[in-house]
């Protein structure tokens, strides 16, 4: 089982194979010229490199030959090289094995036409190749085209060879996951694709079968396209353009693991459960969070909340945090409950918001100006201290590092109030959004606009 991966590289082709020739980590090859993947040295300590082998030029002298053919067609800028690899399972290829398929393989994928440095690796118990290719063609000039084909055909042809070596091959590949939704999901946060899990889960349990399954989604903000004939369904949140497939989502998230999980439940309880998620929700549309309340004074005489407190304010209370011990009776968007990650970024804007007075968008730029400008000014008055540290007598230097100090201190602190305040800017717009599309969506699970209370002034 092999698996590969290409991609560019943009800034050096020298700085790519110098990093690579570490003498230091061959290991059981005499030749000391070698090759590493890696983007910083700091990170390969660990990692060893078996054999070298250069094809349509010399291992040696691997970066002059690849910078003349691209000075003698003048190819120099935009993609100089393109890094590619192809990692076997753990003991399945001995190194002369692994080295031997990684040569054949750059072989038939780049054949006369490239310059190609292969060399095999061997870090914590897994055989690697390590190919790196000059984006020149060698005789007409050409820069490879390394589109989504390539990458296909790189994959196919390892494919290939690992039948020919009775070496075993991934056939049905599954989709990896995003990385910034794997850590996320690793540190419990609600990413979106967790939520969709979750809501999936709920449906399913209250569901008669697939097409009330659609229905219960929609009343969670969720379009389903389902198709008995497709192997998975798509999903997204009403109000994004993007689907999902459910089976990014998990094996137990494609078409027919979600209809099996609807059959595993008798009838009875599936018709049990329906009737009273349905009546639960006539309930909830019945309760339109209307409330009576008396206050000191005279209604039409209150200051009235405007501006970015006043959406703030609201949005919390939308995400369901405000007031304190207010229990969120209506679900949320799907858009929503991802905002609710964002809390103790929505904490420190609402501060700054409060302290400041901020009301406008023109508000927010000109204390963004007055902090930057601010902020120039201590750097050059640390700067001025730094001066004086080279320079000064030996009993002067406790009072000047203070003062140092001092400065570094309030510059983290204006350069959070900077962060806090662009985050403001940067987000105004996609709040206003997110704000009228839960409001639409209270009205439709409501099934009514939400009537408007009679003026009342009550006086104590």
């Amino acid at each position: 089982m092999a698996v590969t991966k290409i991609w560019a590289i943009k800034n050096s082709i020298k700085r790519v194979i110098d990093y690579a020739k570490n003498s230091e980590k061959t290991e059981y090859d005499p030749v000391k010229q070698v090759l590493h993947y890696a983007e910083d040295g700091r990170k390969v300590v660990a990692e060893k490199t078996i054999y070298v082998t250069g094809i349509n030029c010399r291992r040696e002298t691997a970066i002059e030959e690849m910078k003349a053919v691209q000075e003698r067609f003048d190819k120099t800028s935009g993609n100089v090289a393109y890094h590619a690899y192809q990692s076997f399972r753990t003991g399945e290829v001995s190194p002369e094995l692994c080295h031997k398929l990684g040569v054949e393989l750059a072989k038939r994928m780049w054949g006369e036409e490239y310059q190609v440095l292969v060399a095999t690796h061997f870090n914590t118990g897994t055989y690697h190749n390590h190919f790196v290719v000059n984006a020149v063609n060698l005789w007409n000039g050409k820069k490879f085209n390394c589109n989504q084909g390539a990458y296909w055909k790189l994959r196919s042809l390892s494919d290939a060879l690992c039948r020919e070596y009775g070496l075993s091959v991934i056939e049905h590949p599954k989709g990896k996951t995003p990385r910034s939704i794997y850590f996320a999901e690793k540190r419990g946060e609600g990413t979106l694709f967790q939520c969709m899990r979750e809501a999936i889960d709920e449906a399913l349990a209250i569901s008669l079968d697939m097409q009330d399954f659609v229905t219960i989604m929609g009343h969670k903000r969720y379009i389903i396209q389902y198709n008995p004939r497709h192997r998975n369904l798509t999903i997204r949140p009403v109000g994004s353009k993007k689907g999902v497939r459910t089976g990014r989502l998990g094996e137990k998230y494609d078409r027919l693991a979600l209809e099996q999980r609807i059959r595993q439940r008798s009838f009875a309880e599936r018709h049990h459960n329906n009737m009273l998620y349905r009546e639960q929700r006539r309930q909830q549309q019945r309760k339109t969070g209307i409330r009576h309340c008396s206050m000191l004074g005279k209604r039409n005489k209150m200051k009235k909340i405007t501006g970015f407190r006043a959406l703030c304010l609201h949005y919390g209370y939308l995400m369901g945090f405000l007031p304190k011990r207010r229990v969120k009776r209506t679900p949320m968007s799907p858009m929503m409950q991802q905002e609710v990650r964002k809390l103790k970024q929505y904490t420190k804007q609402m501060q700054l918001i409060q302290r400041e007075n901020l009301r406008t968008e023109t508000q927010v730029a000109e204390f963004l100006e007055r902090i930057q400008q601010e902020m120039r000014e201590i750097e050059q008055l640390r700067k001025g201290v730094y001066h004086k540290l080279r320079r000064c007598p030996e009993e002067q230097t406790p009072e000047l590092r203070k003062q140092r100090d001092e400065y570094t201190q309030k510059l983290q602190k204006l350069r959070q109030e900077q962060h806090i305040s662009k985050e403001i800017l940067a987000t105004i717009q996609k709040k206003k959004q997110l704000r009228q599309q839960e409001l639409a969506m209270q009205r439709e699970f409501y099934g009514k606009k939400k009537q408007k209370t009679k003026k009342r002034d009550y006086v104590r």
